[in-house]
């Protein structure tokens, strides 16, 4: 016969008056944690007591009972109590409802304590965020509902902003398929059939942090940080119909816009309408474009303008700003730290007296009347206006007297066509001179880099090595004089050299974007305006002044002019002497190597670094694991070998960028290694094979090259 189940007492519940409550010494909760006393007394003043308190009879030496009750397991919602009491929100009687426990009991009292404290489950945010989202469908504010839960109104929107999530992510969510930051990096899209691409994408993958996930959903969107994006400034944007997208659980640094053809139209609308204005001054030609090339003014000849005089009230207005700088620098001389506000003026003060350098410059009508314009953005999303600049085939005319005119003539363009009309560049990508096609995802095969990219490559490489020479005078001076030897001693050719003492601008046909913004290209523009700013405006000064320097300083200016004749770049050869030949591709080549080895040319220090815009995007996906492989290890290659190629270039960008790698055309040539060839080449002798016995070994001689040669092959 089966025994009976005993069946089990619960401990009755009773309203008990305030005043015969108080607290136990058995609470176990001895650390403040949670919401404060304070708030919780303005919740049990908004909605009442939710919970009641767990009693226990207060009893006498004799063991009878007192009618005082203490608390082991509710001390902060009695403090809560006591603090509405205390500030006359509720009656010292008011009942209380409480569970008394059975003072006969044989569980102690701090066993009630730890239990309630320990045995409750956590809220789930996914049901923090559904029952917020439940208040926010029944009319209720985010302002209210913040209050409500003594939370900030930014946890509220956040929470709230899951809604956008996918009912499918937010299912694997619950199930503990991916993590709350994994959720919460999913908002910034609210494209559902996105957010579920993106994560199938990532969850059988070993990447799949949340600044992953971000990458992949805003990888077709616009920084709202970019310069077109603060040119034309996002009210406008959205006024327009754009959508901006905004991370609410991180820094986003104003979010990314989602309509980039959009963005471009408007940049392109309000570029056309600064232009416009500006041809009102009555230039002959406007350029408009976002970005321009480097050296896109070189073959111009750039007007002498005018600045502007100072007015009498704004002199007056500079020499206030000055007398209170010096006056809060007097002030504050030797203080350890200035104040926020002190600080912040003399901030305003510079500012202002900058404003004054930047002064309007005139130019003549006449010269307005041949010259033109480059209109663009700088890098801070700003206008950029740059005037005065004449064309070659603009010039007037000029008779010295000293010289006779019957060589001269004017170039014409090479099309005849006007070239008065506003120019919007628009981007097209290419890859090793081609038009972008579809990505051949199973090549494996090492193939010889691209000729445009090597070109683009090497043009970067002829800026540093220009860069470089112009600090180091001897070295420029006997690069010249090398090249001087050349052509005097009939012993020697002078084709196939880099430097071009004729100082004729090298010129890049083919560039990456960003070129202009280098540190070696800053570095040659700054230079070359210092000079200008000390050279004479007239030519007939300019030998005078040229005396006029020390050797130093004649040495200096040496070696600045010299670097611009250094050509460097690899282009592809005519082998039917329609253009330059290969042969002479490579001895430039060479001889530019010899000067980069003469100047110690790093190009890691020149602040090459490879990313997926200039190499690791416009490589296969062979070459990308060979770089990532020769410049972070084998293991760093096989944790990408596995990922689609554009995500594999970035990855590869992430672990190459402190690493000091670089692709073939920018290293320094091993000269041991060509001497080996050279000889390797000078023992083969006899008469030269017939042209069918060759093909094969010249394909087997292409598919093994040195990869430590400067020219990649055909």
């Amino acid at each position: 016969m089966a025994s009976a189940v005993q069946k089990i007492t619960l401990s009755s519940s009773r309203d008990i008056p305030f005043n015969k409550l108080v607290l136990s010494q058995s609470n176990v909760r001895r650390v403040k944690a949670g919401i404060s006393i304070e708030e919780l007394a303005e919740d049990i003043g908004r909605r009442t007591l939710l919970q009641g308190l767990s009693v226990r009879p207060v009893l006498d030496a004799e063991g009878a009972e007192t009618g005082m009750f203490e608390i082991p397991a509710g001390g902060r919602r009695y403090r809560a109590l006591e603090l509405l009491v205390k500030q006359k929100r509720l009656a010292k009687t008011a009942p209380i409802p409480c569970v008394v426990r059975d003072p006969g009991s044989d569980i102690l009292a701090e066993d009630d304590s730890l239990a309630e404290n320990i045995q409750r489950a956590p809220l789930h945010p996914l049901d923090q965020f559904r029952a917020f989202q439940a208040l926010r469908e029944k009319g209720r504010s985010e302002e209210d509902i913040a209050a409500a839960f003594f939370t900030s109104v930014n946890v509220v929107k956040q929470r709230l902003r899951l809604a956008s999530v996918s009912p499918t992510l937010l299912d694997v969510y619950a199930e503990d398929g991916m993590s709350l930051e994994q959720l919460m990096a999913f908002t910034v899209t609210a494209g559902h059939a996105r957010q579920e691409q993106v994560w199938q994408a990532v969850s059988g993958s070993w990447q799949k942090e949340p600044y992953q996930i971000r990458r992949m959903l805003t990888e077709k969107t616009v920084r709202a940080s970019d310069r077109r994006a603060v040119f034309v400034g996002l009210d406008a944007y959205e006024a327009a119909g754009g959508v901006v997208l905004r991370d609410l659980f991180q820094s986003d640094d104003g979010g990314w816009l989602e309509d980039v053809a959009l963005l471009d139209g408007l940049v392109a609308e309000k570029l056309k309408t600064e232009a416009e204005a500006i041809a009102a001054e009555g230039w002959k030609w406007i350029e408009v474009a976002i970005d321009f090339p480097y050296g896109h003014t070189r073959d111009l000849r750039e007007l002498e303008g005018v600045a502007a005089d100072l007015t009498a009230e704004e002199q007056a207005t500079i020499e206030a700003l000055n007398a209170e700088y010096a006056k809060l620098e007097a002030e504050y001389d030797g203080a350890d730290e200035l104040p926020d506000e002190v600080d912040q003026r003399l901030g305003e003060i510079e500012t202002a007296l900058a404003a004054f350098d930047d002064r309007p410059v005139t130019y003549q009508p006449a010269d307005i009347a041949r010259a033109g314009a480059f209109v663009g953005i700088d890098s801070e999303g700003a206008l950029s206006v740059d005037r005065g600049y004449v064309r070659p085939e603009d010039e007037a005319p000029v008779v010295e007297p000293d010289h006779d005119v019957d060589g001269e003539s004017i170039v014409a363009s090479p099309d005849g066509a006007e070239s008065t009309a506003p120019i919007v560049q628009r981007a097209v990508i290419t890859i090793g001179g081609q038009v972008a096609g579809p990505e051949d995802e199973d090549d494996e095969e090492l193939k010889p880099l691209p000729d445009r990219l090597v070109t683009e490559l090497t043009a970067e490489r002829t800026l540093a090595l220009q860069d470089k020479l112009a600090n180091m005078p001897s070295v420029a001076f006997q690069s010249v004089l090398h090249k001087f030897c050349l052509d005097v001693f009939s012993r020697y050719f002078a084709y196939g050299t880099a430097m071009e003492v004729s100082v004729r601008s090298t010129s890049f046909p083919a560039q990456a974007h960003g070129l202009k913004d280098t540190p070696a290209a800053k570095a040659i523009d700054a230079r070359r305006k210092a000079w200008e700013e000390r050279m004479p405006k007239e030519k007939a000064d300019l030998w005078d002044w040229l005396t006029g320097l020390t050797g130093d300083e004649q040495a200096a200016l040496f070696a600045h002019c010299a670097s611009f004749g250094v050509n460097a770049l690899y282009e592809k050869g005519d082998r039917y002497g329609g253009g330059v030949s290969p042969h002479t591709v490579e001895q430039r080549i060479a001889d530019a190597d010899r000067i980069a080895r003469a100047v110690d040319l790093d190009m890691v220090d020149a602040g090459w670094r490879p990313t997926v815009d200039n190499y690791l995007g416009r490589v296969p996906k062979a070459r990308i694991l060979e770089a990532v492989r020769e410049g972070a290890g084998e293991r760093a290659a096989q944790l990408i070998d596995h990922l689609k190629k554009g995500d594999m270039a970035k990855e590869a960008e992430r672990l190459l960028a402190e690493t000091g790698w670089l692709p073939e055309p920018l290293r320094m040539v091993d000269t041991q290694g060509e001497a080996v060839s050279e000889a390797a080449q000078s023992d083969v002798g006899g008469e030269e094979l017939p042209e069918f016995l060759t093909e094969d070994d010249e394909e087997a001689a292409t598919d093994e090259a040195d990869e430590s040669h400067m020219i990649a092959a055909e």
